[in-house]
């Protein structure tokens, strides 16, 4: 059901994976200093910035594909307003089904109103639950109390809108979206760091990563005189069948197996034969491997999978160089993990077994295309833990960023000099003074973009982050870090980027 409205006003883990990460210290969040406000002084050590190239300066490469639809919703320029209404009933069992089962996939019914950009829409009977791994939390009180009505302990959590989970119309999608994973700005008091990834990506042409951006919300549990305020939350789109779907051209089919990989999921074939590999049975238990979609042919995703990481442990020299040439789009896969090295992901494939998707394009055993799906960055851009290989991501060599004896696949692309000079040749890209990405002064003007677009919605009824810092992660072992400070020799931007080898 849609109805215009008047223009809008403008307006993690860490703990994930950290069965891999033993030596880290004991996590204490920092008393932060009042006067500590972490803005950037306007000032430029070099003065000498350069106007960057069309068309990365102003535009995204070309995303036809989703035009209407995801670039609709996921508009970096706007500021969605998302309003859940839930019954009393509904709510305490979604409380209930946490204190049972904290990991629970339970969805509870809810009408959800989401404005934006001068449109309304309201969807009726609408699906709602909790999202998270480690960083699942309980969204109210503590465990075993009910709804205060009118006095609720709010706390921030993620949370999966399915607005398609019991009415199952073509009313009940929000310019073809069915799923918005909203996900609360854990661990990120700079209330930007998966927000900046996923745009990265975005301005690189990696069509393979999901859409994000910004949202409001709010909860009312009827019965309260006002709903619940929940503050600046990121909007996610889900990684599902319907994500393979909208991009089925550009991975050549979209009805085969797509994987979600948790830690543990290595690639290696020394432990693939004997990982926790699964299907998503919809119980909210955590698997290494999760066959998210073509359940129905399990045993056969699941020897295709074992296979693969066959093939990448016992294939070597030219025949391994060409064969993975034959069923993977090798320069997509460099590019996008130099993004994802260039952003500090240290909890991630190659170093710590960890947060991502990989999609075969067919269930054939040996015939098929391997794609690398991206997830999960709010623990980049100077967050940084002693980790795997790691102690420092901005200062981590990008040619030996994880251990490849036990995530063996993108060290063994590197170890040619043709996919090394992509993945090179990508990295430099990146750090170019003359292009839109990642360069430093470009990337703190556009995150001060953004600041000034939420800044005045981050205080929230939960009185949790409430307010913008420029800071890592107070469990991280490098606190120094900064991303809005131009001047200082701590700018996360400007000390990765000399971390980057020369073509």
């Amino acid at each position: 059901m849609k109805r215009l409205s008047s223009l809008l006003i403008l307006v993690s883990l860490l703990l994930f994976g950290l069965a891999g990460c033993t030596d880290g210290p004991e996590f204490i969040l920092p008393d932060y200093g009042q006067n500590d406000d972490g803005k950037d002084d306007g000032k430029d050590d070099d003065n000498n910035t350069p106007e960057p190239e069309d068309p990365l300066y102003n535009d995204y490469p070309n995303t036809s594909w989703a035009a209407g639809e995801l670039d609709w919703v996921f508009d970096m320029n706007a500021l969605p307003e998302i309003r859940v209404t839930v019954s009393e009933q509904q709510w305490n069992e979604l409380l209930t089904a946490y204190d049972r089962d904290s990991n629970t996939n339970a969805y509870i019914h809810c009408d959800v109103n989401y404005k934006s950009k001068g449109e309304e829409y309201f969807f009726e009977d609408a699906g709602l639950r909790l999202r998270g791994n480690t960083s699942r939390r309980r969204p109210e009180g503590n465990g075993g109390e009910m709804h205060k009505r009118n006095d609720a302990d709010w706390h921030h959590c993620h949370f999966m809108i399915n607005l398609r989970k019991y009415q199952k119309d073509d009313a009940h999608e929000l310019h073809n979206v069915r799923k918005l994973h909203l996900k609360w700005h854990k661990d990120d008091r700079a209330y930007c760091r998966e927000i900046y990834c996923y745009d990265l990506f975005r301005r690189f042409g990696i069509w393979t990563a999901p859409y994000s951006s910004y949202c409001r919300l709010w909860i009312h549990v009827e019965g309260d005189s006002e709903p619940a305020y929940y503050g600046i939350y990121e909007q996610i789109e889900a990684i599902d069948d319907k994500f393979i779907k909208k991009r089925k051209d550009l991975f050549g089919d979209h009805k085969h197996n797509l994987w979600k990989c948790g830690w543990g999921a290595n690639l290696n074939y020394d432990d693939i034969k004997h990982a926790d590999i699964y299907f998503d049975d919809d119980s909210g238990a955590n698997h290494a491997y999760e066959l998210k979609t073509n359940i129905e042919n399990y045993n056969a995703a699941r020897e295709q999978l074992i296979e693969f990481a066959k093939n990448v442990k016992q294939r070597s020299g030219q025949d391994f160089h060409d064969w993975i040439a034959s069923v993977c789009d090798v320069r997509l896969l460099l590019r996008t993990y130099a993004v994802n090295v260039v952003v500090g992901m240290w909890d991630d494939y190659w170093n710590n077994q960890n947060n991502y998707y990989i999609y075969f394009n067919s269930s054939d055993k040996n015939n098929y295309k391997f794609f690398f799906i991206p997830y999960d960055y709010d623990n980049t851009l100077g967050t940084s833990l002693n980790c795997g290989v790691q102690s420092d991501s901005g200062r981590q060599d990008p040619l030996n960023w994880g251990d490849t004896n036990k995530s063996p696949l993108i060290g063994k692309i590197l170890q040619f000099d043709d996919y090394r000079k992509i993945y090179v040749e990508a990295l430099n890209e990146l750090i170019n003074p003359a292009n839109n990405l990642f360069y430093y002064q470009y990337s703190i003007d556009r995150i001060n973009g953004w600041h000034s677009m939420i800044r005045n919605y981050v205080d929230n009824d939960t009185d949790e982050d409430c307010e913008i810092k420029d800071r890592p992660a107070g469990w991280g072992n490098i606190y120094d870090y900064r991303i809005l400070d131009a001047g200082s020799s701590m700018n996360f931007f400007k000390v990765k980027a000399s971390s980057i080898p020369s073509k």
